[in-house]
């Protein structure tokens, strides 16, 4: 999953951190910054990867699709037409950062953090994953659920400035199949139109919805017959993976939310996860062809998984819906979702709620 950049928030602040109780420590607030220094310096224009004889031809073919991609997304969704997705960097690693985001026991409410500029969000990044590790071990001794994944992109809200700073192309997504990777450029440049502070399945479900409007539109006119294909076969298990997770998932926070004893919620709750588990290897032996692309998941889903995609998601219909009431048009659909952000939270959700 892509998101927001806490790494960022404090280079966005202008170089100052939080310290009071609800805040996190200077020391991470400093590997964060460090940590996207290090991946912006590494970084270099598409067009001098391009015209390297060292650069492979596999991954110039993958950078000129990304700029084609890059470009539908700022003509046809006006999204941002800046620096953002027009640098590529090799990280040598496998995701940008690994996200940490922890639950109780009997509940599907994440943990939150604050920071500068961005808020309270229910996570916490780090550049290496034995950090993320090593913060996610001292949760688990404080009786919580925890889950620790990896994030191949992140947006810094189009914020820093120069070019030199804007969010990269990075191989940890490069190499995505062409519909996927449309989607995750769309989603992480949606974070630079409209930004809600800490509101994270706000900001995270409008991302999405934009990068579902958007791919169906990059595919139906610009991708290729058999980029379509791979799409459908891609976004058929993730309905299918959507489906089944939002059922457990609601059944999670219901059986949390009833008046039964801590007793009978932890039976019903292991109960629930067993079925959740027997489901998904139905659907991978009898729709998904043996597909295994979500096995770790569901070998470690816990409240803290289901939490973050309450937050990517549950928003998402809403938003769709909105873009639908204003004609399809992406300058009204944007105004309306920034006029939105600025209000208060309870009235933020019930206005975007209402929305025919």
């Amino acid at each position: 999953m892509a998101g927001l950049s806490l790494a960022a928030a404090v280079l966005l602040a202008g170089g100052t951190v939080c310290l009071t109780s609800g805040c996190s420590t200077v020391g991470y607030l400093a590997q964060s910054v460090n940590g996207h220094l290090a991946l912006v310096r590494s970084a270099k224009p598409v067009p001098e990867w391009l015209a390297d004889p060292a650069t492979p031809d596999a991954l110039k073919q993958r950078l000129e699709l990304s700029q084609r991609i890059r470009d539908f997304a700022a003509t046809e969704l006006a999204e941002p037409d800046n620096a953002s997705y027009r640098r590529y960097a090799d990280l040598h690693r496998s995701n940008a950062v690994w996200n940490v985001v922890a639950a109780p026991e009997l509940s599907l409410q994440l943990t939150t953090w604050c920071f500068p500029v961005v808020g309270c969000v229910g996570y916490r990044g780090y550049y290496a994953e034995a950090d993320a590790q090593a913060f996610a071990a001292t949760l688990r001794a404080q009786g919580l659920e925890v889950s620790v994944y990896g994030v191949p992109a992140y947006s810094t809200l189009g914020m820093l400035p120069g070019d030199a700073l804007a969010d990269p192309l990075l191989n940890t997504f490069i190499d995505y199949p062409e519909g996927e990777l449309a989607r995750l450029i769309f989603h992480e440049l949606a974070h630079q139109v409209a930004f809600a502070k800490g509101d994270t399945v706000f900001n995270e479900s409008f991302a999405t919805a934009v990068e579902r409007i958007g791919a169906a539109r990059w595919l139906a006119e610009r991708a290729s017959p058999q980029a379509r294909d791979d799409y459908q076969r891609v976004e058929g298990r993730r309905q299918d993976f959507r489906a089944l997770t939002t059922r457990t998932r609601d059944a999670l926070d219901a059986l949390y939310r009833s008046s039964a004893s801590d007793a009978d919620k932890r039976a019903g709750k292991a109960a629930l996860m067993a079925q959740l588990r027997s489901d998904a290897e139905a659907l991978k032996r009898e729709r998904w062809g043996g597909f295994t692309g979500y096995d770790g998941w569901f070998a470690r889903a816990n409240n803290a998984s289901f939490g973050v995609l309450a937050a990517y998601t549950a928003l998402a219909p809403s938003f769709e819906r909105l873009f639908e009431r204003e004609g399809r048009d992406f300058g009204r659909f944007y105004a309306e979702v920034r006029r939105l952000a600025a209000l208060p939270a309870d009235e933020r959700h019930q206005a975007l709620a209402a929305s025919p």
